[in-house]
């Protein structure tokens, strides 16, 4: 008894793994905007050793958060499997960016929610922003469809086929 294999020929869609490397850069770009932001608006005289260590982390994350979500994008653009696994990678750090920002300084999240959202500004439309785009992004980087285009390779064909097209003689 034999076992056959039928590989499909057909080409997979790409949807969800463009999609999600497209979606990955806002999600970068509003990753970066919250560290970049507080440094910005810090004053000359204060320093970055003077904050807490919980909030240093927390900046960190979103850092890293951005930079692997666009290394992620970058990668599933160029149809590499391992851009798939960056994005999701970067959205799971966006996502615990986020949800470790109220605890690193200190205020209940609830209260952080409330604050965010009644004066929150720009930075409370960045985040929601982000974890909308995270979300999204750590979807559609997951899905089965996303690794089937990433690993698919078309076959090569010699461009010229049959009995000459290899002919020891030269001109």
């Amino acid at each position: 008894m034999s076992h056959s294999h039928s590989y499909s020929s057909t080409r997979p869609s790409g949807v969800t793994a463009v999609l999600a490397g497209l979606l990955g850069f806002p999600a970068a770009v509003a990753a970066g905007y919250v560290p970049v932001k507080i440094f910005l608006d810090m004053p000359a005289e204060f320093s970055l050793g003077a904050l807490p260590g919980w909030v240093l982390v927390d900046l960190a994350g979103y850092l890293v958060a951005g930079l692997v979500l666009l290394l992620g994008s970058l990668a599933t653009l160029f149809r590499a499997t391992a851009g798939a696994i960056l994005l999701g990678l970067g959205a799971l750090l966006a996502i615990g960016a986020l949800l470790t920002e109220p605890l690193s300084v200190g205020v209940p999240p609830a209260r952080f929610a409330d604050a965010m959202f009644t004066h929150g500004g720009l930075a409370m439309i960045d985040r929601v922003a982000l974890a909308a785009l995270a979300v999204l992004v750590l979807v559609l980087a997951f899905l089965p469809p996303t690794f089937r285009y990433l690993r698919y390779r078309a076959s090569v064909m010699p461009a010229l086929s049959g009995q000459g097209a290899y002919s020891s003689r030269s001109w």
